[in-house]
This record gives C-alpha cells, structure tokens and sequence, in this order.
C-alpha cells in the first residue's frame, strides 16, 4: 500500500533496480528457456502478420514497391530500440519488459503509462493477428480441400477504410479467429516448457515456408513490376512520405524485443540471453521481410495487394504454383499463430509485475499451483482477445498496435539515458555502443516522428486509452502501490551490517 506522502513525490518514485532483481532471483516460475528458445521466442512474434498480411496492404496503399525500404526503416528504427531493450534486460532481469524498465528508471507514473499502453499493444496486436490467420485459414481450406466457408461465419462485420467503419453486409462473426484465440491461450495456461515447444515447432515451419517463397517464386518476378520502385508521391501517400507510413504500419511487426524481455523470469541466464537472442531475432526477421516485400511486388502488380491474403493472391496469377500456394498457406497459418501464442504468452507476465507492484488487483499476479504460470490474466486476456478478433476490422487494430510500440520503444530509449547517469557504476552484461546519447537519441527522435505521422483518428484512440487508464490509476494503482514500501525495504537492506561489509570488499576488490 502506498505511504502517505506527496501526490508528486509517489508519482515521480522509482522502483529500485535490486528489488527487481531479488523478485527475479525469488520467483516461482519455471527457468526452462535457453537462448535458442528466446530467440524462437522473438522470431515467432516478429514474422506474422507483417509479412503474410499488411506487407500487401502497405505496398498497395502506402509505399508501393517501397514497402522494402519501409522495413528497412522500421528495422534501423528497431535496431536502435533493439540495442536499448538489450541493456535495459541485462540490467533488470524481470517480466514486465518495457514497463518494468520505465517504473525504475522514469519513476510511478511513466512506468504505469508504459505498462497500460503495452496492454492496448498486445491485445490489439493477438487481435489482429487473429483476424490475419482467419483469413489464411479460409484460403488454406479453400485450396487444399476444397472447402469454403461462409461469409457470414468468417469476416468482422464491419470495415474500417480512410479512417471510417463500413458496414460488411452479410458477416456477423470471425469464428476461425475466436477459435485460434481459445486455444492457444489453453495452451499457454498449460506452463511455459510446453508453450516454447509448441512455438518452435511452428516457427521452424514457417521460416521453411518464407525461404521457400523467396527462392521459389523469385522466377516469376518481372521487372516492371517494381517500377518505378518508389511511386510519385500522390494524395499523402507513396514517395517518401508513403515509405515513412509504410513504416508505422508495418512497424508493430518488431514487437518481438518486448515479448523476448517479457520472458525474463522463465529465462536461464536473462541477463546474458535477452540481449543475443534480441538482437538475432532482430537480425534473421529484418532479411526475411525485405526479401519477402521484394518477390512480393514482383509478382504482382502492388495496386492489387490490398487483399486478405497477399502472398497466396500474388501466386496465383502464375501457372504452376499450386504447391506454392498451399505451403504459403500452411505457413501462414503456423506462423499468424506463433505470433498470437507470443503475444497472449507476453500480456499475462505484464499484467503480473503490474500486479506485483500494487498497481493492478493482486489476483492478476497469483500463480497456477501446478503449471506455475500466470493463470487468471492469461484466460482473461484470452476472452478479451477473442471478442476483438470476432468482431472488430484487422485495419483499424493494426494501426492501433503500431503507435503502441512505438511508444513503448520510445520509454526504453529515455530509460537508457536515465539509467546511465543516475545508475551509472551498476554491471551491465550489455551497453549501447557509443554512449548513452547517440543510439538511444537518435532512436527516440524516430519514434516520434513515427508517432506524429500516425492517423489522427489513430492518436486519438490512442489518446482515449491513456485517459482510461489515467482513471484506473488515481482510482485504484495510486492507493494500492507498492513502490514506497519496495524502497524502505531497499534502504533498510543497503544499510545492514551485511551489505556495508560486502559493499566495502567489492570497493577493496576493485
């Protein structure tokens, strides 16, 4: 409970770094996860929907052939978050990830802000996927078997174009994607050992899949198709201006950084495996999407990919591509659900350091019994995910998603800087190259400007979520915070017999 202190002193306090740690050092949560599963981990929530989904759509409506370079700017802007997720994780090794970064390094409030954004972020985000695997379902059924379902049963019922809802008549509910939902987030209730499997196992069948694509469908590319590579700006949209947007649409596909730290206390060695598997996962997605956009647009004129189903659509215009399509497909739908498996795996941890903290009920941070995993926040997460994807538009969740990221890579970028010079003596298994200015400044400048050429409709919600959430937060976080008692406990440990002597042999040791 919070201490009866000053509004803006209890807004502005950190969580000390060494409470995290021991709450690390002392959870209950099975360590089973090495490197390599972490690094499946950040691949299986990077490659999703971004490639087999809203690659098509920013092309034909943003950037056009163009879409490559937008992933490579969405890659350098993710590279600089990506290089301050990996030194924020090697310093506080705790679920949570960017919030958990933000509530010690910025203080209460900016940790909360955090923490109710990454909410908005990865339930809208498993909702979008959701929706994207509903479609590739359909087509995969479609194609293989024969079988076609009915429109009423499978699409939103509505639409949302140039920021406005249309009505899609004749659709009532997304079932495949309510279906999805419910069971990956059974599985996930299950424990962590049996969730990591099961993401390798489709993460392995989808990279299969991509690289297939690449070199399979590379014969097909013509030419034309990619010129000219960058379409004359027109009406807000492609030039320069169409890359930039592309870009944030397509941006929340690095949500993979957070989802690997969200994973921080079911990690072997968090301290030494968040930051490698980060930044190869970061590696290995970034060549898969541009080598992906690249064949897409090839094969296909780009004004004709805004479509479910992109990739499958685009073969199809090319004999003897049958197999393609079908493996597309099947890939698509492993991979669309890899990335909901991450994402529902990821927003239960959060709500449980929220939990930990005070600033959430306490029932969100109670453990199963037996699986040990967060029970309660993972099935709540799970129905709320799956009222989203049976009845709200993939493009108005997208957008959504994109700012949300984009936010919470902005926190970790400020959170570096601060770090560095209120704690700048702690061991960092990880440090930005080149100080603390250059890489975490110039990743927050470019978030920013993601941000700012976001859709107004879409700042709005955006803006509309934080308000929620401000409310939740003096209503109920602020009374039941446990910051002022985590740092009384803090002082009282430094200042024991015991940590003056150990503080006193590492200065000797030094």
């Amino acid at each position: 409970m919070a201490r009866n202190i000053p509004v803006m002193q209890q807004l502005l306090q950190k969580k000390p770094i060494d409470t995290s740690v021991r709450q690390s050092h002392l959870s209950e949560m099975n360590r089973k996860l090495g490197f390599i599963q972490l690094t499946f981990l950040g691949i299986g929530m990077i490659i999703g929907t971004g490639i087999f989904v809203l690659t098509g759509r920013a092309a034909a409506e943003n950037a056009g052939p163009a879409i490559a370079l937008s992933f490579v700017v969405g890659a350098v802007v993710s590279g600089f978050s990506a290089l301050a997720y990996s030194e924020m994780a090697s310093i506080i090794p705790i679920s949570g990830a960017a919030y958990s970064y933000s509530v010690s390094a910025l203080g209460e409030l900016f940790g909360w802000i955090v923490g109710w954004d990454l909410l908005l972020e990865y339930i809208v985000g498993s909702a979008t996927v959701a929706s994207g695997w509903s479609s590739y379902t359909i087509s995969f059924f479609r194609e293989v078997f024969g079988v076609t379902f009915t429109k009423a049963t499978t699409q939103s019922p509505l639409f949302y174009r140039n920021d406005k809802f249309i009505v899609n008549k004749g659709s009532y509910i997304n079932i495949p994607a309510i279906f999805i939902t419910l069971l990956v987030t059974a599985i996930l209730c299950r424990g962590i050992q049996e969730s990591s499997a099961v993401n390798v196992a489709i993460v392995l069948i989808k990279l299969g899949v991509i690289i297939l694509f690449i070199f399979g469908s590379a014969k097909y590319v013509d030419k034309s198709n990619l010129k000219p590579f960058v379409p004359k700006s027109k009406d807000g949209q492609f030039g320069v201006v169409g890359i930039i947007k592309g870009a944030q649409k397509v941006f929340f596909s690095y949500i993979g950084f957070d989802a690997v730290s969200a994973a921080a206390q079911e990690a072997k060695n968090p301290q030494r495996d968040l930051p490698i598997s980060i930044m190869a996962s970061l590696l290995i997605c970034t060549a898969l999407y541009i080598g992906t956009s690249i064949v897409l647009c090839g094969i296909a004129p780009y004004k004709e990919l805004y479509v479910d189903a992109p990739i499958s659509y685009a073969l199809s215009k090319h004999p003897n591509t049958k197999y393609l399509q079908v493996l597309v497909n099947l890939g698509a739908v492993a991979g669309l659900s890899s990335v909901i498996l991450v994402n529902l795996l990821s927003q239960p941890r959060l709500f449980m350091s929220m939990a930990n903290d005070g600033l959430l009920p306490e029932i969100f941070a109670r453990l199963h019994p037996r699986f040990k995993t967060p029970f309660y926040p993972t099935i709540i997460c799970g129905v709320c995910v799956s009222i989203m994807a049976g009845f709200l538009p993939v493009d108005l969740l997208g957008d959504m998603t994109s700012v949300g990221t984009l936010f919470a890579f902005l926190s970790v970028n400020i959170s570096v800087i601060v770090l560095r010079h209120t704690d700048p003596h702690r061991h960092r298994n990880f440090k930005v190259p080149l100080g603390p200015y250059i890489i975490p400044v110039l990743g927050s400048i470019i978030c920013i400007a993601l941000i700012v050429v976001s859709g107004t409709s879409t700042i709005i919600r955006l803006v509309v979520w934080m308000a929620i959430g401000f409310c939740i937060y003096f209503l109920f976080g602020i009374k039941h915070s446990r910051i002022r008692s985590f740092i009384e406990e803090n002082e009282m440990i430094l200042s024991s017999p015991e940590a003056q002597i150990h503080n006193q042999e590492k200065t000797f040791s030094a």
